[in-house]
């Protein structure tokens, strides 16, 4: 796990690459490569995590000299690639090495082969060619800004931002408040991209042309297997997949939540770990829905772990607000990110890497919405259309945005409008501005994923894995954990399982009224049922009702701040509709969030 900073053709020093230090405090390096298409500088950080000698630093090269790679991440089948590479005289135990010689030997297309959580550049001198690929689930952030003959790519967006004047995309800030993330490979500056998930990008040094290649495969037929046999494999698949997330020469803890996800992937790393696994959990000082303290507490003596717990207030939420939309660098609507923080601050001061149980609600369809889209398969379309237009006085957000969906045939656009944070008409009026992109996004991954051949609950479920969960809650567990040197790894998105969720029947994953429903029965062979139904919490905060108090008034008085350029782009009666929304009991919390998160973005973000 490390920070990666390269440039063609943009001179940089270590300064630069010292703002990204947080993700690489063990070792720096900076290697200027002369070709005769031009100057690339290659720069990286090392958190050192396998193989901890210096024959693990990078930048790397292969032996001859025409490979340079820089990366960022772990693959955790490296071993079994050298398998392959007997030709090879290795100098360490490293992953990084091995991909290296692997890309050397094969190819960049296949980078399908490798089963891990990656970001990097692979330069080849001889082709004159850059490689920048970014792993399937988008685990690792990698973006870029390429202009006229020259190229900036980073781990972070800060080191480019450093280069460059940005200004605002107001079609990526349109898609945000419909979505409540930017998916790739657009963020909020016209000036910045990120590789999509899954996808390596060419690019020709000679003439800076640049092609994006996806490299991921569709699964779209399903296995002939009963659900018992298909229970045993699956745990076969789950427990191997914990075992190889558990590679390091540093000790690994584990995310431990009251759910049954965290608990299960805790289970198998107490089971293969050498010493005594620590686990670690945030909750609230105050009785709330969303505090799982206690759970918590009950997962970790069945489970024998070190236990150890943050509590957090009101107070240290609004504290930290503005710092964590920092580090973060993308706006966000998603609450869990303050919890987040003071999390990974505990675990920073116990070890390097953690195991979560990240992961499990796309693929085996956790999430409601997907109870939406089996429900709307049983009502007439009549009846949902008639249906639609009382939405708006529902309560219940989730059901609220089911009604507003359902009827909608094109299947893209109904998923477009259960994502929908804001509507069309709440986003014209707080911005002035339309949004003409979510649905191309969207539409982009539906044919990559070959959704016409999948039902659209299974296609649903693909395109969350690529996006929402790539480009919201992974960025953001990754941003926060690396802002204290931490390696988060998600076993529950290991290849091989993820592949053998996808080969399964519908039914095996979800039914009416549940989801994850082979993940659960696997899970009773090891858990007791009291973990196993627990009602789902999720990872998130006590925010709706913070917003009714206190920070309620904090958000008034950002809408009517002269001083800041949200007020200029945000309509400040709009702002305070929701606001007071909010107030008379119609859920607005994650609307009210991207808002704040938006205020000191742009407050801190100089366009």
């Amino acid at each position: 796990m490390c920070g990666i900073l390269g440039t063609v053709n943009v001179a940089f020093e270590k300064p630069l690459l010292d703002l990204i230090s947080h993700r690489g405090p063990d070792f720096s390096d900076i290697q200027h490569i002369d070709l005769q298409v031009g100057k690339v500088i290659f720069g990286h950080r090392r958190l050192a995590i396998l193989d901890l000698s210096e024959a693990g630093n990078q930048p790397m090269e292969t032996h001859d000299g025409r490979f340079v790679i820089i990366f960022n991440g772990e693959v955790y089948n490296h071993l079994e690639l050298r398998t392959l590479l007997d030709q090879v005289q290795f100098k360490s135990h490293s992953d990084t090495e091995s991909i290296l010689y692997y890309f050397a030997a094969f190819g960049i297309e296949k980078i399908r082969d490798l089963n891990g959580n990656f970001a990097f550049a692979l330069l080849d001198k001889q082709d004159q060619k850059l490689y920048l690929g970014r792993d399937p689930n988008g685990v690792k952030p990698l973006y870029y800004s390429i202009r006229d003959k020259s190229l900036i790519f980073s781990s972070e967006m800060r080191p480019i931002v450093a280069l460059l004047k940005p200004s605002l995309h107001r079609q990526a800030l349109a898609a945000l408040l419909k979505l409540r993330y930017n998916p790739a490979e657009d963020t909020l500056l016209n000036e910045v991209k990120k590789v999509h998930p899954g996808h390596y990008l060419t690019i020709n040094l000679e003439d800076m042309s640049i092609d994006s290649h996806p490299f991921i495969t569709p699964k779209t037929q399903k296995k002939e297997i009963s659900f018992q046999q298909a229970v045993y494999q699956y745990g076969d698949y789950f427990e191997r997949a914990v075992r190889r997330q558990l590679m390091a020469d540093v000790e690994i803890g584990t995310l431990l939540s009251g759910g049954v996800d965290s608990a299960l992937v805790t289970y198998f790393a107490t089971k293969h770990s050498p010493i005594k696994i620590k686990s670690f959990t945030v909750g609230f000082s105050e009785d709330d829905a969303a505090n799982e303290l206690e759970d918590a507490r009950v997962s970790a003596a069945f489970l024998g772990t070190d236990h150890h717990e943050v509590i957090i207030n009101q107070q240290d939420f609004y504290d930290i607000f503005e710092s964590v939309v920092r580090i973060i660098e993308e706006p966000l609507g998603t609450t869990s990110a303050i919890p987040m923080y003071y999390l990974n601050q505990e675990v920073g001061k116990h070890v390097k890497v953690v195991l979560t149980g990240q992961g499990a609600d796309e693929p085996l369809g956790g999430y409601a919405r997907y109870q939406g889209e089996l429900y709307r398969m049983m009502m007439p379309n009549w009846m949902l259309a008639g249906m639609a237009p009382f939405s708006r006085y529902l309560r219940n957000e989730k059901v609220r945005r089911f009604l507003q969906a359902a009827s909608i045939t094109d299947v893209v656009r109904r998923f477009e409008q259960t994502y929908a944070l804001f509507d069309d008409a709440t986003i014209e009026r707080l911005s002035g501005l339309k949004d003409t992109t979510s649905y191309q996004k969207i539409a982009y991954y539906y044919q990559l994923v070959q959704g016409d051949l999948l039902a659209p609950i299974e296609a649903m479920m693909s395109i969350d894995m690529h996006m929402n969960l790539a480009d919201d809650l992974l960025l953001y567990t990754d941003k926060i954990s690396m802002h204290f040197g931490v390696e988060t790894r998600v076993p529950i998105l290991d290849t091989e399982l993820i592949d053998f969720i996808a080969s399964l029947p519908l039914q095996y994953k979800v039914s009416r009224g549940e989801g994850k429903h082979i993940h659960k029965e696997f899970a009773r062979q090891v858990l007791p049922e009291s973990i196993i139904n627990r009602p789902k919490k999720g990872f998130k905060s006590p925010t709706s009702k913070w917003f009714e108090q206190d920070a309620g008034e904090r958000i008034r008085q950002m809408a009517e701040d002269p001083s800041c350029y949200f007020s200029q782009l945000f309509d400040r009666h709009e702002v305070i509709r929701i606001l007071d929304l909010h107030r008379k009991g119609y859920n607005q919390e994650k609307q009210l969030f991207l808002l704040i998160s938006l205020y000191f973005w742009l407050k801190n973000t100089t366009l």
